[in-house]
C-alpha cells in the first residue's frame, strides 16, 4: 500500500507539470514547468524544464522547442496515440464514478486530459488531423477503439478488475510509446512521448501495476 500512496501522490505533480505543459505562461521569466501554477494540485513541482523556456507571457508547450521530420507512420502512430490518450481519460472517468474510493481513476483521467492536449498540439503542429476533435467521452472514430472502450468497462465489476483495467491500459500505453520513440527524432515529438511515457510509469504504479 505504501508503494501505491507515493505513486497516487506522484501523480498530482505530474498532473501539475503536464497542465504547465500545455498552458501558457501568464508572468515574464515564467515559461517552461515553473510560474504560477506550481503547487495547484497541492503537490508543487519545481522547474524541471524543457517544455519552455524564459517566458514572455505567450509560451505554450511546444514554444522553444524545434521540430523536426516526421515519417508518415510516425504521424499515423501519434494520431492513434492521442486516441489512445482519449481512451484512458474517458475510461478512468466513467470508473471514477463507478468506483469512488479508488481515487486513482479522478486523478489519472485528469493527466490523461493533458495528455491528450499535449498531443493535440503536436498533431496541430505538423498538420496531423485529430482523430478526437469534437467527439464526446466515450465516442471514438475508429470502431476498435469504441469497442475497446466498452470491453474495459463491462470488466470493470468490482474495485480489484477496475484496477486491472487501469494496468492493461497503461501498459499498453507504455509499449505503443516505447516503440514510437524508438523511432522518433523530431526534438518536439521526443520530448512529449518522454513525458507521457513517464507519466504513464506512474499511474501503472499507482493501479498496483
Amino acid at each position: 500500500m505504501k508503494t501505491m500512496h507515493k505513486a497516487i501522490a506522484a501523480l498530482a505533480a505530474t498532473a501539475a507539470a503536464l497542465t504547465l505543459a500545455v498552458a501558457p505562461a501568464s508572468a515574464a521569466g515564467r515559461g517552461g514547468w515553473g510560474g504560477p501554477w506550481a503547487g495547484s494540485n497541492g503537490a508543487g513541482m519545481g522547474r524541471m524544464g524543457g517544455w519552455g523556456g524564459a517566458g514572455n507571457g505567450t509560451m505554450t508547450c511546444l514554444d522553444g522547442v524545434a521540430s523536426g521530420t516526421l515519417t508518415a507512420t510516425e504521424k499515423a502512430s501519434l494520431a492513434a496515440m492521442a486516441g489512445e490518450e482519449k481512451l484512458a481519460q474517458d475510461v478512468y472517468a466513467a470508473l471514477a464514478k463507478r468506483f469512488p474510493t479508488l481515487p486513482q481513476f479522478a486523478r489519472i483521467s485528469a493527466a490523461e486530459t493533458q495528455h491528450l492536449t499535449a498531443l493535440r498540439a503536436l498533431l496541430a503542429r505538423y498538420g496531423i488531423a485529430d482523430p478526437t476533435a469534437g467527439l464526446a467521452a466515450g465516442v471514438f472514430a475508429n470502431a476498435d477503439r469504441q469497442t475497446q472502450y466498452t470491453s474495459l468497462l463491462a470488466s470493470a465489476t468490482d474495485t480489484a478488475s477496475a484496477l486491472k483495467v487501469g494496468v492493461t491500459i497503461e501498459k499498453l500505453d507504455i509499449a505503443d510509446l516505447a516503440n514510437l520513440l524508438k523511432t522518433v527524432t523530431a526534438p518536439d515529438a521526443k520530448q512529449v512521448l518522454t513525458m507521457l511515457d513517464r507519466a504513464s510509469d506512474q499511474h501503472l504504479a499507482a493501479f498496483g501495476g
